[in-house]
C-alpha cells in the first residue's frame, strides 16, 4: 500500500474506534450514577475506618456534569475494547497471510480479558492509596476531596494499568509474525523490568510502594509469560522448518 492508501485506512479505522466508544459512552451516561457510586466507596470507607468527615467537593457550577461526561467516556472506552484494540491489532498487521488472520481473534480474545483484568488490577488497589495517602492528615481533620481529580486520579489509573496489561500480548503477537524473536524479547528483560516498574511507580503516588508492586509482580509475570510462549512458537518453527528440510528432495 502507498502512503497515502495507509492514511486511508488508518482514518477508517480510527473512525470505526470512534463510532464504538461513541456508543460506549451512551451506555456509560446511563451507568454514571451507579459507577459514581463506586468510586465513592473508597471515600466512604475512609469515613468510617478513620473516625473523620471524608467527601467529595464539586468546585463549580459545571463539575458535576463534566465528571459525568468523564465517567462516560471512561465507561465507552472500557465496554468498546474489543472494537477498538482490533483496529489497532488490523491496521498494524494488514500484512497477514489468509490463515494467519486468525491471530487477531486471539488477540482481541485474549487483550480485552487482560485490559479489563488490568482495570480490576487498579480498582483492587485503590482503596489501599486512599486510605494511606489521606492517612497523612492530622487527626481530627476533614477530608475535602476534590471531585474532579478525585475521579481524573481513578478513572487513568484504571485504564492506565488495563493498557499496561495488555501490552505482552503485543510482543506474543509480533513474535508470531516473525517480527521480534524469544531470544530478543528474553534478552531484554532487564530493560522491560525497569520500564514496568517506572510506568507502575507513574501510576501510583510516590508514597504508596505497596501498590506499586501490587501492580508490578503482575505485569513481570505477563511479560515472562510473553517470553515463554515466543520462545514454545519459535522452537515450533524451527522443528517444521527441520522436517522440511529433510523432505526436500537431494539436488
Amino acid at each position: 500500500m502507498s502512503l497515502g492508501a495507509h492514511l486511508v485506512e488508518l482514518r477508517r479505522r480510527l473512525f470505526i474506534a470512534a463510532l464504538a466508544v461513541l456508543a460506549g459512552m451512551v451506555f456509560g451516561y446511563i451507568l454514571s450514577d451507579w459507577v459514581l457510586g463506586a468510586l465513592r466507596a473508597p471515600i466512604t470507607e475512609l469515613a468510617a475506618a478513620q473516625g473523620r468527615d471524608a467527601s467529595l467537593n464539586f468546585t463549580d457550577v459545571s463539575a458535576a456534569f463534566d465528571l459525568r461526561l468523564q465517567i462516560s467516556f471512561t465507561v465507552g472506552l472500557v465496554v468498546s475494547s474489543p472494537i477498538w484494540l482490533y483496529e489497532i491489532w488490523a491496521f498494524v498487521m494488514p500484512g497477514l497471510k489468509r490463515h494467519e488472520k486468525r491471530y487477531a481473534v486471539g488477540f482481541v480474545l485474549t487483550a480485552v480479558p487482560l485490559f479489563l483484568a488490568g482495570c480490576a488490577a487498579g480498582w483492587f488497589v485503590l482503596p489501599h492509596m486512599v486510605s494511606l495517602l489521606t492517612g497523612f492528615a492530622p487527626e481530627g481533620s476533614t477530608s475535602v476531596l476534590n471531585a474532579r481529580d478525585y475521579i481524573d486520579f481513578v478513572l487513568k489509573l484504571m485504564v492506565a494499568i488495563g493498557i499496561g496489561f495488555v501490552l505482552p500480548v503485543f510482543l506474543v503477537l509480533l513474535n508470531f509474525a516473525g517480527v521480534v524473536s524469544a531470544a530478543s524479547i528474553l534478552k531484554s528483560w532487564r530493560w522491560a523490568v525497569l520500564a514496568i516498574t517506572l510506568f507502575t511507580a507513574i501510576a501510583t503516588p510516590a508514597a504508596d510502594i505497596v501498590s506499586m508492586f501490587l501492580l508490578a509482580i503482575p505485569m513481570v509475570l505477563l511479560f515472562f509469560g510473553a517470553a515463554f510462549i515466543a520462545w514454545l512458537h519459535d522452537r515450533r518453527v524451527r522443528r517444521t522448518q527441520q522436517q522440511f528440510d529433510l523432505e526436500l528432495p537431494a539436488t
